[in-house]
């Protein structure tokens, strides 16, 4: 069985690689000021594609990385629902994986319990 760390390390990839595919990827990294917003999902600032990839990629990578205490509960797939309820078609793979993502974080902090 995998780990499930692991499994979240491939879910990020698949993450990633889905807002690569929709051409939602920037190359340029928005300023300082917008990704320091205090609001949750940076919602005041960046789109969630943005905050996607800006803030939650990188933190999670890291905590993954650093074998840092990962949250026990992660409220991304109602976001995800709440940002692209006029795009479902378009977006289902990218919701798909972020539901992943927020089983496979539960199913973690459900072993560490």
């Amino acid at each position: 069985m995998v780990p499930v760390v692991h499994e979240l390390a491939d879910c990020l990839l698949e993450i990633e690689a889905e807002l690569r595919s929709l051409g939602w990827w920037e190359s340029r990294q928005p300023c300082a000021q917008s990704l320091a917003s205090s609001q949750p999902f940076c919602v005041d600032t960046l789109a969630f594609e943005q905050w996607l990839q800006w803030v939650f990629l990188p933190r999670m990578k890291a905590l993954l990385e650093q074998a840092g205490e990962l949250p026990a509960r992660s409220a991304i797939t109602e976001m995800a629902e709440m940002a692209y309820m006029e795009m479902p078609g378009r977006t289902v793979t990218l919701r798909r994986h972020l539901k992943r993502f927020d089983r496979l974080l539960e199913r973690h902090g459900q072993a560490g319990a």
